[in-house]
């Protein structure tokens, strides 16, 4: 089985003056990504989007920044197929927190045996006290998530897939929400795997971990890492396992993550991911290495994250 995670940016569906586009890669919080000429961008940056996707060539591809369903059908057969794209039947974009639309989603080739969403999931209903999560943003009775964590089962592995609260404007108060989601998620996995360390499971997406964690705490996804977890991303040599560049503070981070059970991990201890950067603009620097040709400077691009794969031979 072979399994992707991919942020792909602000990904939706426009439908104006009988019109249908999507957005592109872009966030609108810079000029440059705004007005006419940054739309006319759009297409190109989601055909690098799906370039990205085909060189993946994964089984099931979790992804986030995706609107909603009909956003992610129509990518699928308008942006996918076109380019050659083997077709992903099994499609899932359950609503979130997120206030713009900017949910998690997966395509699967292999059928799905479950599919639960948790957007709605308290820290009362998981048994979570918030007293020792201090800052802003925290409640026991609001949801936690602020997209949702998404679990999926299919062909013996379970996923958890999260999109972690962004560490800005408020970057301890973001930390404190990234915190309660970080303890959410495993005692999800505990619930659902009464031994964690038997039984496949992989959290994947985007943790929205900065490079440098606020006021020396430790990372806010502490609770999910070892023993807990492995991190495969671990396997790569440190100075390969990238997959954001901030521009503002010119730091490279791994915001992505693919963190496997202690059994999954020990039973495939030879799977490696590959970080996929061929997308990312050339403002990124020297650092991505080969890049799609159509790659502008700073857009067109396939989005600001490189796409994380692996493979399980055999699952």
């Amino acid at each position: 089985m072979r399994i992707a995670s991919f942020n792909v940016q602000n990904l939706r569906l426009r439908r104006q003056n009988g019109l249908v586009h999507l957005d592109g890669a872009r966030d609108s919080d810079v000029a440059v990504d705004v007005g006419p000429d940054a739309m006319a961008l759009d297409g190109a940056d989601r055909q690098l989007t799906a370039a990205v996707l085909r060189d993946a060539d994964a089984d099931i591809v979790a992804l986030q920044e995706v609107f909603d369903q009909a956003t992610l059908d129509w990518f699928h057969d308008h942006v996918l197929l076109p380019l050659g794209v083997r077709p992903y039947p099994y499609r899932v974009c359950l609503p979130g927190n997120d206030g713009r639309g900017r949910d998690v989603a997966l395509i699967s080739r292999r059928p799905l045996d479950e599919v639960t969403g948790h957007a709605a999931l308290t820290p009362q209903a998981l048994g979570l006290t918030v007293d020792n999560v201090p800052g802003r943003g925290v409640a026991a009775d609001r949801p936690i998530f602020r997209r949702d964590c998404l679990m999926v089962t299919t062909g013996g592995v379970t996923l958890f897939l999260c999109h972690f609260k962004a560490p800005y404007p408020d970057e301890a108060g973001s930390w404190a929400v990234r915190r309660l989601e970080a303890l959410a998620v495993r005692r999800l996995i505990e619930r659902r795997f009464p031994d964690p360390t038997v039984g496949h499971w992989l959290v994947v997406g985007d943790f929205n971990e900065p490079a440098r964690s606020p006021g020396g705490h430790e990372r806010a996804v502490a609770p999910l890492l070892a023993p807990f977890a492995v991190d495969l991303l671990g396997r790569l040599p440190e100075d390969e396992r990238w997959t954001y560049f901030d521009l503002d503070s010119g730091l490279y981070s791994r915001p992505d993550a693919l963190l496997a059970s202690p059994q999954l991990a020990r039973d495939w201890p030879m799977a490696r991911p590959l970080v996929l950067r061929e997308g990312l603009g050339r403002e990124t620097g020297p650092r991505v290495g080969a890049r799609l040709p159509e790659v502008g400077e700073h857009r067109p691009h396939a989005s600001d994250h490189a796409a994380l794969v692996i493979d399980f031979r055999g699952l």
